[in-house]
Formats: structure tokens, C-alpha cells, sequence
């Protein structure tokens, strides 16, 4: 088959089409011939040598796929050859075909294009697993997503207005603002030319917010705590501002504050299975009834991993990069 590799970690350039073995389905698995992937951030770090994928993963690049049903490995039950599939990945999307855990795949809903369908496991189930499971979100409550452009930040919107929260957003441009705000947020605030935490005062009357889903990391550490409503949570999911900060231990006990962590590429096949699990019970429906919907900045074929992986780095795209394996391969 055909994939994308990467021989020597670097820049957007080094990643090239190549044949490679096919994969079989071991036991569990199930093979999947991909029609679409998707570009995640975590993709960019791992073309430059930053974050391997997890021991016994795919080195392809790739962390969701859709697709159809190929082969069953032993001992799956629930599927069958032609049915149409998304899937979580640790590895190899980039590819024309993949081999997944049984557990990790989901349903593509009747009204979705492959295109459409490659867009939604990695940010869905990111935004889905720690807005809900970890972040606690519940109806009447006011939740902070930064990054409200980005493709978890798009699907947080959602998933936050459809369980009844309200979203406010921080991002980059008025463009994307506007957009956060067509998909349900109720107010925005522009990073660049704004002080999040003194806004987000404003917003919400001087209580702060109850929740709040980062991918900065370190740089956002003291002025989140800040935005924090007491008994507030923060979620960190990403560390685009850094890895290290100083932590006030007396503010989180004085005001009761929570501070979490987490992933989801390095969890266990079972963990991962219940993710999807809940996912597919909780949220799913949501894109049959219209409350939820992917959302694609632009489709590219897989070829053109390279140029997909420069719009990511430059913060160029509102919504998902996805890769087309039903346009010319190479």
C-alpha cells in the first residue's frame, strides 16, 4: 500500500508517499481501507521527531481514519466487510489502509461524507472525554475554551452549547471569533489584543468561569487559575505555551480550584474503548439531529500532506486539514 513517511524527522518537506507492507488485523482488530484521514497537531509534532508514537503503534503518521471495513481479525463481533467506519488511532493514518482495535471504531452517521466522517474522532473525542468525563460540564454552567478556532475548539463549542453550558472562546483573529460564535459560542475574546482573565471578569459579572479547556499549557497556567469561578476546573490538553510553570497552591486552596491533565493517544486499548464507548451513546446522535457537525477548512489529497502540515503550523485553518484517499494517491 501506499503511506505517508517520514525517513529523517524536520520540516512539512521530509514527509513523502511510499509503498509500505500492508497491515493485517491482528487479534481484535480490524482492518480498515481509508478513504479520508486528518491532520492533528500532535501530527506536526511527530514529523519533527517530538512525540513518538505510543510502543506497538503504527510509525505512520495519523491519528484518526475513515473508512470502509475490510477484513475481521479474530474474535471481533459487531462488524462486518463494507460496513462504513471512523476510528481513533495511536498510529497510521496516513495510509490506504490501517489495522484498529475493534473498540476504537465508531459508526459513520448515513449523512456524512468520508471527508466529513475523518474529522470528527480525534477533536470530538478529545473535547467529548474532557469536557464531560473529566471537566464535569453540566447545564447552567460557564465553560472557557481557548483555541476556539481550532479543530478540538470548534467541537467543544458544540458539544458544551449541546449540554446546555455557556461558551465563551478566546482566539487569534476577529474571523475566527465570528466563526466560534456562528457555531454557538456566546462570546469571544481575542487573545492577541485582549486580557483573557479580565474579561472573562467581565463576562461573567466578576465570578469567573466553572470550566475552562486549554492547549497552552504553561504560559496560561497562572492568568487560567485567575478566570477560575470557585470550585472551578482547568483541563489542560495541550502544551503549545510551554511545559513548565509556578503553581499558587495557596489560590487553589483558598478558592477550591482543580487542575487536571491528560491525553488520549497514550491511553490503553480499553480506556480508549470506553471513550469511544460513551462518545458513541452521549454524542453521536448529535450529528443525525443537526446539533452537531464537523467542521472542514479545507480537503486536500494525501500527497499533499506537506502543504496541509504548513497551514496547521501557521494557524491558517478554522476547523480540521482533512486528507483525501479518493483523489489521486501518487
Amino acid at each position: 500500500m501506499k503511506a505517508i513517511v517520514v525517513e529523517t524527522p524536520g520540516d512539512p518537506e521530509v514527509m513523502h508517499l511510499a509503498e509500505v507492507p500492508d497491515p493485517t488485523p491482528g487479534p481484535g482488530e480490524v482492518l480498515v481501507r481509508a478513504h479520508a484521514t486528518a491532520v492533528n497537531r500532535a501530527d506536526t509534532l511527530q514529523r519533527r521527531g517530538l512525540y513518538p508514537p505510543p510502543p506497538g503503534a503504527s510509525e505512520i503518521i495519523g491519528m484518526e481514519v475513515a473508512g470502509e471495513v475490510e477484513a475481521l481479525g479474530e474474535g471481533v463481533e459487531g462488524w462486518r466487510p463494507g460496513d462504513r467506519v471512523m476510528a481513533l488511532l495511536s498510529g497510521g493514518g496516513y495510509a490506504e489502509q490501517v489495522a484498529v482495535p475493534a473498540g476504537q471504531l465508531m459508526p459513520v452517521p448515513a449523512a456524512l461524507s468520508w471527508t466529513d466522517a475523518a474529522a470528527i474522532p480525534e477533536v470530538f473525542l478529545t473535547a467529548h472525554d474532557n469536557l464531560v468525563t473529566h471537566g464535569r460540564l453540566a447545564a447552567g454552567e460557564t465553560v472557557l475554551i481557548h483555541g476556539g478556532g481550532g479543530g478540538v475548539g470548534t467541537a467543544a463549542i458544540q458539544l458544551a452549547r449541546r449540554a446546555g453550558a455557556r461558551v465563551l472562546v478566546t482566539a487569534g483573529s476577529p474571523a475566527k471569533l465570528e466563526f466560534s460564535r456562528g457555531l454557538g459560542a456566546d462570546a469571544g475574546i481575542n487573545h492577541r489584543e485582549e486580557d483573557f482573565p479580565s474579561r472573562v471578569r467581565e463576562l461573567t459579572g466578576g465570578r469567573g468561569v466553572d470550566l475552562i479547556l486549554d492547549v497552552m499549557g504553561a504560559s496560561y497556567l497562572a492568568r487560567n487559575l485567575d478566570a477560575l469561578a470557585p470550585d472551578g476546573r482547568l483541563v489542560i490538553i495541550g502544551m503549545q505555551g510551554g511545559t513548565t510553570a509556578e503553581i499558587d497552591l495557596n489560590q487553589l486552596l483558598r478558592r477550591r480550584l482543580t487542575v487536571m491533565a491528560t491525553t488520549l493517544r497514550g491511553r490503553s486499548v480499553e480506556q480508549k474503548a470506553e471513550i469511544v464507548r460513551r462518545f458513541v451513546e452521549d454524542a453521536l446522535p448529535g450529528f443525525e439531529d443537526g446539533s452537531l457537525r464537523p467542521v472542514v477548512d479545507r480537503v486536500l489529497p494525501l500527497a499533499e500532506a506537506p502543504a496541509a502540515h504548513r497551514a496547521m503550523e501557521a494557524g491558517e485553518n478554522v476547523g480540521k486539514l482533512v486528507l483525501s484517499l479518493d483523489r489521486p494517491v501518487g
